[in-house]
């Protein structure tokens, strides 16, 4: 078992690491970019990517704190629904009105692997091999997508 500071300097480390190494692909506009902490330009919405000692997640995450609104951007979301797969490559999970750790009521579409371990060192191929091309993938579709949410801003 690791100690709250060790598991910190871990996680930290990992995301460092992934970082460094999806720091040299721009943008689907060409722009040098912060991945781990992507900025999607519209407040309450986030693209989340996270890891822990049983899984590994990357979400488009709703957060608003208005449950209707919250709503319309869900909806919105599920009128790209096809384009927004095509982009991935794959179907992911929809959850309205979902909660999070916090116990904040938030939307969420998403992908999860498990099992994986943030803190097994072995792991982080697989970790960096799952999140890389779906961030990327994200960033493509809302190199376009972002523009039918400029009503909702």
């Amino acid at each position: 078992m690791y100690s709250k500071d060790q598991a910190s300097q871990l996680k930290q480390a990992f995301w460092t690491a992934f970082g460094q190494y999806i720091s040299p692909q721009l943008s689907a506009e060409g722009l040098k970019i912060n991945w781990v902490n992507y900025k999607t330009g519209i407040k309450h919405l986030y693209f989340r990517m996270q890891a822990d000692k049983h899984s590994a997640s990357i979400a488009i995450e709703i957060a608003h704190p208005d449950a209707g609104i919250q709503e319309l951007f869900f909806e919105q979301f599920k009128e790209f629904k096809n384009i927004l797969h095509s982009a991935l490559n794959e179907e992911w999970e929809w959850q309205l009105h979902t909660t999070d750790e916090y116990g904040k009521t938030i939307s969420r579409i998403y992908k999860e692997i498990s099992p994986v371990n943030v803190f097994d060192n072995n792991d982080w191929p697989q970790l960096i091999s799952f999140l890389k091309p779906r961030i990327i993938a994200l960033d493509e579709f809302w190199s376009d997508g972002k523009y039918g949410f400029d009503a909702l801003k």
